[in-house]
Parts: C-alpha cells; sequence; structure tokens
C-alpha cells in the first residue's frame, strides 16, 4: 500500500498529522470530492494501517487518526496524536477552522500552523533545546504563548492557540476555538500572555454563545488589550462545516493584523 500512495493519499495523511481526529465529512471539503468517495479513500487507508478507524461518539460519524505508520510514510516528526473524547467536538471544530483557514476565511495566510506541530516543538526544545529550523520559534523560544512563572517539573508555563496563522502580510494571527467557559483567572491569564507576547499580532477568538463572547470581550477590556482582541460568532455540527460570516471574520482578522 505505502508503494501505492497517491498525491491525494499523502494530501489526506498531512492533513490527519496536523490534527488529532478527522471525519470522512473533513475529508470530502480537503480533497474537494464527495463524501463517499472520501469514506472510501479514509477506509483503504485504515485497511493499510495508516489511519485507525474509530467508533462513532453519539450523534456523531466514525471518525479517523493517523497512526504511528502513517506519520512514518509521509516523513512526519510529529507522534501520534492523543485523544481525550471529552475534547471531541473543539477537535472537530479547529479541524474546520484549518479547512476554513486554508479556503480563504481569514484572508490570504501562508502557513497555518496547528497545536500539536507547536507542543511538539517545544517538546523537542525541552528535550535537547535543539529546535528544527522549520519549526515555529526556531530561534530558540518557546512556540507557545509565555504566561509566566513555571508549572510541572519547572517548566515554563505556555498555553497553545489552536492554530497560528502567517499571513500573505507577515502578520501572526491566533485562532481560539471557545466552546466552554474557562475561569476568569485563567482566561485573563492567557489574554495577558498575548498582549505580553510581541510575537502576536492579533488573536481571534471564535465562539458559539453570547455569554462567551462577553467574558472575552470584558476580559479584554480588563487587560486594555481590546485591540489585539477579535471574536465571532460560529455555529456547527460535528458533521458539518462551520457556519460563519466568512466575510465578517476575515474583514476582522484582517483589522487585527493591521
Amino acid at each position: 500500500m505505502t508503494a501505492r500512495l497517491t498525491e491525494r493519499d499523502v494530501e489526506l495523511l498531512s492533513f490527519l498529522s496536523e490534527h488529532r481526529l478527522a471525519l470522512p465529512a473533513h475529508a470530502a471539503v480537503l480533497l474537494e470530492v464527495s463524501a463517499g468517495t472520501a469514506a472510501a479513500r479514509l477506509s483503504r487507508l485504515a485497511d493499510a494501517k495508516l489511519l485507525k478507524r474509530e467508533p462513532a461518539v453519539p450523534g456523531a460519524p466514525s471518525w479517523y487518526r493517523i497512526t504511528r505508520r502513517g506519520l512514518g510514510v509521509i516523513g512526519s516528526s510529529l507522534p501520534p496524536p492523543q485523544i481525550d473524547l471529552r475534547s471531541y467536538r473543539h477537535d472537530v471544530g479547529v479541524a474546520w477552522l484549518w479547512l476554513a483557514a486554508r479556503g480563504g476565511a481569514f484572508g490570504p495566510v501562508n502557513e497555518i500552523i496547528g497545536e500539536r506541530r507547536l507542543r511538539s516543538r517545544d517538546g523537542a526544545r525541552a528535550a535537547d533545546d535543539a529546535p528544527a529550523a522549520d519549526t515555529p520559534a526556531a530561534d530558540g523560544t518557546a512556540a507557545g504563548v509565555r504566561l509566566g512563572g513555571f508549572g510541572p517539573h519547572g517548566r515554563e508555563r505556555l498555553h497553545y492557540p489552536d492554530l497560528i496563522l502567517r499571513t500573505s502580510g507577515g502578520r501572526r494571527i491566533a485562532l481560539e476555538l471557545e466552546l466552554t467557559p474557562k475561569t476568569r483567572t485563567r482566561l485573563e491569564t492567557i489574554l495577558g500572555g498575548y498582549g505580553a507576547d510581541p510575537r502576536f499580532d492579533g488573536v481571534v477568538y471564535l465562539v458559539e454563545r453570547a455569554t462567551l463572547a462577553t467574558s472575552v470581550r470584558n476580559a479584554a477590556r480588563r487587560l486594555g488589550v481590546s485591540e489585539i482582541v477579535a471574536i465571532r460568532r460560529v455555529r456547527f455540527t460535528v458533521s458539518t462545516t462551520p457556519r460563519a460570516s466568512r466575510s465578517a471574520v476575515r474583514e476582522r482578522a484582517a483589522e487585527v493584523g493591521r
């Protein structure tokens, strides 16, 4: 099977390497094919042990994650994804955001960097202090947002955006899919980290509920970082694309990046 991988197979495996999981609907949008064609391709890759097919959770279709073998055939240095089903809906949403960014929903971008890659880069940095040249923050600084102080094992406290967009204009914009509320202290700590980190030109919070939008807006105002924080409402289900105004999100994301 490895010798018969097509460009489409490699594209799909590369997408799955960047995410903890993916649905057939994600694959259909990525490859611009029908749902049936996408499901068949995923199934073939799972039969070849390059992906692992997981049973559906209630009210959702079966999903897939990449295996160590699948990562190996595309030359990825990322570890196999660890799944926490409590974050299932969030992980599904982040994959949709990645596809939306790829499709231009946030304006022209040169690169999309996911949380898995950021964490892997900092894991390698902690292990041997030798960051690879093709990873974010290859100057030796942490890829995550610094929160100040140190956590378990004496490591620097960091926060990882769901996605980082490097725009065609050279800006660095973080995307945060906020589906559940954080404590006031936690939210303010993260926003304070963004405000103090000169590597970020802005952060876009994507929320489903008005109460979450209000929490983020008020926290940003209290910290004096409203000028770098954008808030947009999204709606999605676990099997369909997010339904959001592309033009509104694109305009606000560009506004934050100026």
